[in-house]
């Protein structure tokens, strides 16, 4: 049903759903149902075509595309893609990327200069909120109630009982993202109003609402990623999202969490049916649906999930000047993002991640971000099989996003070890260790696991993979603490406020529902 070549086929199913659009009005507003007794809901097969779009709208970007029918209006469509969204929020702000390119809104990530008008950080909001509104249409339109209204059987109820545990696990997926890009934000769920303004929540409500629904849901899905049809969510996606939640649980609530962080990462690492791919390339190539080391990835294909967003930017906007378009497996570079000194220096020789950074007539210093040349490319994703050759479009790859994989267990691990103080050292140390033989970077002592190798070790590890952000908030070095290359508009960096550390609730969003308060600063 869902597998990596059919499953989108139903991506513009949602049309026939819901019919509002995310635009320049309540970005939370609920999409209204256009259902009547005679439409398509009599066909059992609805219900799976609307779970396809839930799970697609994590890649696709409209009705059509690549593009022509946004889902997200006053934005370039490619702009406005989820994958697209959340990595540059994550990244260009950071010590690992940055971007050459002069589009409004992009500079002021590079710089962590932004404003409360940004039309990234209100794009991705709108993106998150979208997602929200159609997980909680789908649950409307699938209680017992309405299925036993529309003569549905008892296979298809048990069928379309799997389907809400999906739909919420992907609701709470986003709303991890809601909470840690803006902090609080409304709670929103199928039982809400629509006629009201939704509530602004503070942000460990957030964060105890995702881990609710999480637990809620994790009986209900596949035991192990493995047991899962790929793409979809499994007790491994919910394990991973929850080790997330509580290894930050102290910056969004107070609390540290650090001993739960452990536990729900080892039973990702014991129970997921993942294990460590031997060729950390094919991580990020063409056929990573191959990889054993998924545990929950944004699959992308080139001839069914066409977008200027997710790979097709990450990887085109990772070649230029003098890097050969068909090494990365594509028709042609797009001369944009480029790597920062500081991850570079990261790496030691022989290190087999850092050979993934491309030098040849590059400089490493940064002194002019709009020259492409300025600054090391990093060709980690490609669209190239393992095996050899190109996938299926030159254009649009078939790479999926690694959303979760199990090495970021091993570091969560490692790191909740050390925070605090339960599970296992040894077992902690064998895992960095497991990572870094694979990368033929040379193991290291007991002496030298501490959290400021993990913090490094993350980046090495999980370079350009999303993390980087939150990361460096958990340690406290993303905005006040710390500098560096063009941090703060200046080459050599400075340091910035610390309220950057959230970004700000879009202006659109504010006057549209005054009961909403912006975040401090902005």
């Amino acid at each position: 049903m869902f597998n990596k070549s059919t499953r989108w086929l139903a991506a513009g199913v949602v049309a026939l759903f819901v019919g509002a659009q995310a635009c320049g009005d309540d970005l939370t507003l609920q999409p209204q149902s256009q259902i009547t007794s005679g439409n398509i809901f009599n066909d059992p097969g609805s219900y799976q075509a609307f779970l396809a779009k839930l799970y697609a709208g994590l890649s696709v970007t409209g009705q059509s595309g690549p593009d022509g029918a946004p889902d997200i209006n006053g934005i370039d469509e490619g702009f406005s893609q989820y994958v697209r969204g959340y990595w540059q929020l994550q990244e260009l702000p950071t010590d690992e990327a940055i971007i050459g390119w002069g589009d409004t809104g992009l500079p002021e990530l590079n710089t962590q200069t932004w404003s409360a008008s940004n039309v990234f950080t209100a794009a991705m909001y709108a993106r998150i909120f979208y997602q929200v509104a159609l997980a909680n249409e789908f649950l409307r339109q699938t209680t017992d109630a309405k299925l036993a209204s529309r003569g549905a059987t008892a296979a298809v109820t048990t069928q379309v009982t799997g389907y809400r545990a999906e739909a919420r696990f992907l609701r709470a997926l986003s709303y991890y993202h809601a909470l840690d890009l803006y902090g609080n934000v409304p709670i929103v769920d199928e039982n809400f109003d629509i006629s009201k303004l939704p509530v602004q929540a503070q942000r460990a409500d957030v964060l105890a609402f995702v881990e609710s629904e999480m637990k809620a849901v994790r009986a209900s899905l596949p035991a192990a990623s493995t047991g899962a049809q790929y793409g979809r969510a499994s007790q491994a996606a919910v394990d991973m999202t929850l080790a997330h939640l509580y290894l930050n649980a102290k910056v969004w609530m107070g609390s540290d969490r650090s001993g739960e962080a452990l536990a729900a990462a080892s039973q990702v690492i014991t129970a997921s049916g993942a294990s460590l791919d031997g060729n950390y390339a094919r991580l990020f190539g063409a056929d990573n649906n191959t990889s054993p080391e998924n545990v929950f990835t944004v699959p992308f294909d080139g001839l069914r999930t066409r977008t200027w967003g997710g790979m097709t930017y990450l990887i085109h906007a990772s070649v230029g000047d003098n890097m050969d378009p068909a090494a990365a497996g594509i028709d042609g570079g797009w001369y944009g993002l480029r790597l920062r000194p500081e991850a570079v220096d990261r790496f030691a020789a022989g290190d087999a991640r850092g050979a993934m950074i491309q030098t040849t007539g590059r400089t490493k210093a940064i002194a002019n971000v709009g020259s492409s040349n300025n600054g090391y490319a990093l060709l980690k994703f490609k669209n190239v099989k393992s095996t050899g050759g190109a996938g299926s479009h030159l254009t649009f790859p078939d790479t999926d996003y690694p959303l979760y994989r199990l090495a970021d267990a091993y570091l969560i691990y490692a790191e909740a070890q050390l925070r605090s103080n339960t599970g296992s050292r040894a077992t902690a140390l064998g895992y960095v260790n497991a990572l870094r033989t694979r990368a033929s970077a040379g193991t290291i002592a007991d002496a030298q696991l501490n959290l400021p190798f993990i913090l490094d070790e993350r980046s090495r590890e999980l370079l350009w993979e999303g993390m980087r952000r939150q990361d460096l908030i958990r340690f406290g070095q993303f905005s006040s603490a710390t500098t560096w290359t063009w941090k703060g508009g200046v080459q050599a960096g400075k340091v910035t406020e610390s309220f950057r550390d959230l970004y700000p609730i879009p202006a659109n969003e504010l006057s549209a529902n005054p009961t909403m308060k912006q975040n401090p600063g902005y």
